[in-house]
């Protein structure tokens, strides 16, 4: 049997394939433009259960289960649970910690970005559209070192943290670079930050993003003031 292959059939197959895709990549960025192939490609992934993930604050698009999807798939149990990707808790734990440290200022960012932008873009006669900052430009870079001396102790200390660190790193929610931790593919689309950003940010860790941005603010007046002298 040797069927042709559709574009939305192929983009469907590449992300069941791959679990992410870039914005870039040809086929996601036609899809992203023609409203009838996202439809298309929607309806595909919709035949078995998935629906497409995408905002525009995100480099890579995912997919995910349909919610009427969820119970017949994971069952009751399955959705009392902490996630359906059977990370142990304080894994969770960690994992919130960072889209807290890494996300949240990266949001603020893009939309400061995105508005300076905009206003730009009134002074110009013959302007181009100019899109939303890309993640990898202005994503904070999150430091294992500070991130074990402030969190350690909660998250289990080192050997369980580093541990959860390559689960998280394995499930596409954070890279490693040396003694820096950045943003994953599925960071920024797998979390609901309508739903997390309050929570975090009249909680506990809102206390801990004010000191944490507190010091990155005074790391370039000290900086400055080094050459200076």
């Amino acid at each position: 049997m040797n069927e042709v292959i559709d574009d939305a059939a192929l983009l469907a197959a590449e992300l069941l394939a791959r679990r992410w895709l870039p914005r870039k990549h040809p086929r996601v960025r036609r899809a992203l433009i023609e409203a009838d192939m996202w439809q298309a490609v929607q309806e595909r992934l919709a035949q078995v259960g998935l629906r497409l993930v995408d905002n525009i604050y995100a480099d890579h698009i995912c997919v995910a289960l349909l919610r009427n999807a969820e119970t017949a798939v994971f069952g009751e149990a399955g959705l009392d649970a902490n996630n359906n990707l059977e990370l142990p808790r304080d894994a969770v734990s960690l994992l919130v910690v960072l889209w807290s440290l890494i996300v949240l200022p990266k949001r603020e960012r893009q939309s400061i970005r995105a508005t300076t932008a905009n206003g730009d873009i009134q002074d110009e006669m013959f302007s181009s559209d100019k899109p939303m900052p890309s993640a990898a430009a202005v994503s904070p870079v999150a430091s294992y070192k500070a991130l074990l001396a402030d969190f350690g102790t909660q998250l289990g200390k080192k050997m369980r943290m580093d541990g959860n660190l390559k689960r998280l790193e394995a499930n596409g929610f954070i890279l490693r670079r040396g003694d820096d931790i950045v943003e994953g593919p599925l960071l920024d689309l797998l979390l609901d930050y309508d739903t997390l950003a309050p929570r975090i940010l009249d909680g506990a860790l809102g206390d801990v993003l004010t000191r944490v941005r507190s010091q990155e603010a005074e790391v370039p007046q000290v900086q400055d003031e080094e050459r200076g002298a």
